[in-house]
């Protein structure tokens, strides 16, 4: 019985292994182009002190056009800014009640995308370049990426549109103040902002009537 027992668990266990191994080859071949985008797993460690990030947080407006971000380095980003990172779902920032009602949508030379924390993926929105419906300014086309928090008002419970829209800002905050930090300690610049045109900004990425674009963070090294 032990000899059966043995070769059973050895069976099992190569039963559990071989489906993760064919997971793990299809997300590696998964080409980074055109259509959904599967983003390299995020480095969760690292980093300058957050007492230092501090130090350094800074709004920027001027871009270098010409250096892009690794898919590395944007799934850093976009894990530091709203990714998961405890089991029961919870997010890098909070929001109230839980109601985790953003969506980050990315803005790229290749097109528009929407941040899938859970498949670790970009799914994309909108073929092309959406870059400059990210804002009104004019340094906005110049930054590789433009991330853009969009709040489903639908999902939260307050009884007022003017509530939630509170309630939608000051979570979408947290996320803009993660983006913030994260490019503090990566040496990358950032600038937020609220001036957005947003009826051309809910036609670029497909919104819902219920969806409120609520702030964007164009993110890229500084223009020297």
């Amino acid at each position: 019985m032990k000899i059966l027992s043995k070769a059973f668990a050895k069976t099992f266990a190569k039963i559990l292994v071989l489906p993760a191994a064919l997971c793990a080859f299809a997300t590696a071949t998964v080409p980074l182009s055109a259509q959904d985008i599967a983003l390299p797993a995020p480095q969760k460690t690292g980093g300058i002190p957050v007492m230092d990030a501090l130090a350094k947080r800074a709004t920027g407006r001027s871009f270098d056009p010409a250096r892009e971000l690794t898919p590395q380095q944007l799934s850093n980003l976009l894990w530091s800014a709203w990714g998961i990172n405890r089991a029961d779902g919870r997010r890098t920032a909070p929001s109230a009640n839980n109601k985790q009602e953003t969506d980050l949508y990315v803005l790229l030379k290749t097109g528009a995308y929407r941040y899938d924390a859970k498949a670790g993926a970009l799914v994309l929105v909108a073929a092309g370049d959406k870059r400059e419906s990210g804002g009104v300014q004019p340094f906005v086309k110049d930054a590789p990426v433009t991330l853009v928090i969009v709040a489903d008002l639908s999902k939260l419970s307050q009884k007022t549109e003017a509530e939630k829209r509170e309630v939608a800002a000051v979570n979408a905050g947290y996320i803009s103040q993660n983006i913030y930090l994260h490019c503090a300690s990566e040496g990358l610049a950032t600038g937020a902002r609220m001036m957005l045109d947003r009826a051309k900004l809910a036609t670029a990425l497909s919104l819902k009537p219920t969806q409120w674009a609520v702030i964007a963070n164009s993110v890229g090294y500084a223009k020297k």
